[in-house]
């Protein structure tokens, strides 16, 4: 009984995982500029990677293979928001400027209004 639980959980969780990395790999080919790839990849591709690692440690027979995957979920989410907010910024700071849709650039000069983006009415 709890076997064939575990078995339709790990399966959940693969496929919502799958779903996750599928809507951030679409998001990285459809989004206009560098910063909302970036968003897309890093925020989805971390709950999909996170998911997918929990699947493991419900699937796995092993403990310890368990125990790292759990690890490995908790590394993941620590780091990935951190690793894509430097890349982001040091982009930024590279010269990479947001698209002309951006309406608010906070790190702009001109008290974080983008002159290019359309003022809201």
């Amino acid at each position: 009984m709890l076997n064939a639980i575990a078995i339709y959980l790990g399966g959940t969780l693969l496929v919502v995982g799958a779903l996750f990395t599928l809507l951030a790999a679409i998001g990285v080919v459809r989004l206009p500029d560098l910063y909302t790839r970036m968003h897309a990849a890093s925020k989805a591709g971390a709950v999909g990677g996170g998911l997918i690692l929990l699947a493991v440690a419900v699937l796995s027979q092993d403990a310890a293979v368990s125990v790292r995957a759990i690890i490995g979920v908790v590394f993941l989410l620590l780091t990935t928001p951190v690793s894509a907010h430097l890349l982001a910024r040091a982009s930024y700071l590279s010269g990479y400027k947001p698209s002309s849709e951006t309406l608010i650039d906070e790190l702009a000069p001109n008290n974080g209004q983008n002159p290019v983006a359309k003022q809201p009415h």
